[in-house]
């Protein structure tokens, strides 16, 4: 029996530790992948820049200023990014959003105690979501063209409701005790319920079936997600949200609920939100965390422009420019996540 020689492996041949470059760019790449990462840069450059432009501007009440700004639109935005995630949109947002908190002091000037009012006022917006959810899935049409009736329809609600006029938002009792007791109430449960669906779109069942939803539907269908009741759900949401912001937002900044708020302004805030922040309008990815950011740069360009004495026209112009990028950057990042995950 012949012994072969055993053989030695040099410490040369060994496989060389990684370089300082090597681990640099792995580091690099990794942070690249973070998806709210553009539009928070952008949000600490702008904030930096108004704040060095005019010193009025870390003010404390002009920081509240941004806070009622932001608060609503990113209210709404986490409901949209659901449904824009699952591959919907729901343009009648704006006008849940005027219309919940009237139904529910009309309700309170009918006799019925305010708690009870405050429940209906958030079903009559949960059944506004469930309107629209049923009839794109099971009526075929799509969400754009059916929100953009509700729209219509849930403004004339409103105005008949109200008589044309803002009504005075109740300033004590269940309403004010529970939304409007301090001023950073608003932004408070805007806080609370952004880290709740943040957790709730990328830790639970709910939010891995809506991205796959989005992603691929026929593959979700076939894998057992019912795609359906899914995108029912995110329009359930969005509209609930919708309604609730209206009544923080009445109960806190305006003291009255007028049936001309919000509208298609709110609406198409709280979509800008998300696209900037990362949503993607053709469905299968989205953060809520990154809609609260892209809410956040609206609101700090906003109120940035009002200080510094900029029309609100550059403002519309900047918030289009701001789309457009976002867009061509969620573009970009997307391929560049496909690259690092396929290399």
């Amino acid at each position: 029996m012949t012994v072969e020689p055993s053989v030695q492996v040099s410490q040369d041949s060994a496989p060389p530790p990684p370089s300082k470059t090597r681990g640099l760019r792995i580091a690099a790449d990794r942070v690249l992948r973070v998806r709210e990462l553009s539009v928070l840069v952008v949000d600490i450059v702008l904030i930096i820049y108004f704040g060095v432009a005019n010193p009025a501007f870390f003010t404390l009440s002009n920081i509240q200023n941004i806070s009622d700004f932001f608060s609503a639109a990113a209210l709404i935005a986490v409901g949209e990014v659901y449904l824009l995630v699952c591959g919907e949109i729901d343009l009648s947002a704006g006008m849940t959003f005027a219309l919940v908190p009237v139904a529910m002091v009309t309700l309170n000037n009918d006799g019925i105690q305010l708690w009870l009012a405050l429940i209906i006022g958030l079903a009559v917006a949960a059944v506004i979501g469930l309107f629209n959810g049923l009839v794109t899935q099971y009526l075929n049409l799509p969400s754009f063209i059916t929100t953009l009736g509700t729209l219509y329809l849930l403004h004339g609600v409103a105005l008949t409701l109200a008589g044309s006029t803002p009504l005075p938002a109740p300033q004590d009792g269940i309403i004010a005790s529970i939304f409007g007791v301090w001023k950073w109430s608003e932004l408070t449960w805007t806080v609370i319920i952004l880290l709740v669906m943040q957790v709730v779109l990328t830790q639970t069942r709910w939010g891995t079936h809506t991205i796959a939803t989005g992603a691929n539907m026929i593959g979700a269908s076939e894998a057992g997600i019912r795609v359906r009741r899914i995108k029912i759900r995110a329009f359930v949401l969005t509209a609930v949200l919708s309604g609730l912001a209206g009544i923080l937002d009445g109960t806190n900044i305006a003291k009255s609920f007028d049936p001309n708020a919000g509208g298609n302004t709110l609406m198409f805030t709280a979509i800008a939100s998300a696209v900037i922040g990362g949503t993607a309008l053709l469905g299968g990815s989205g953060t809520v965390i990154g809609a609260a950011l892209g809410a956040l740069l609206l609101a700090v360009l906003q109120d940035g422009f009002n200080i510094q004495g900029i029309s609100a026209t550059t403002f519309v112009i900047v918030e289009g420019i701001a789309i457009l990028l976002a867009m061509t950057l969620n573009v970009y990042f997307t391929r560049f996540r496909a690259r690092a995950k396929v290399g």
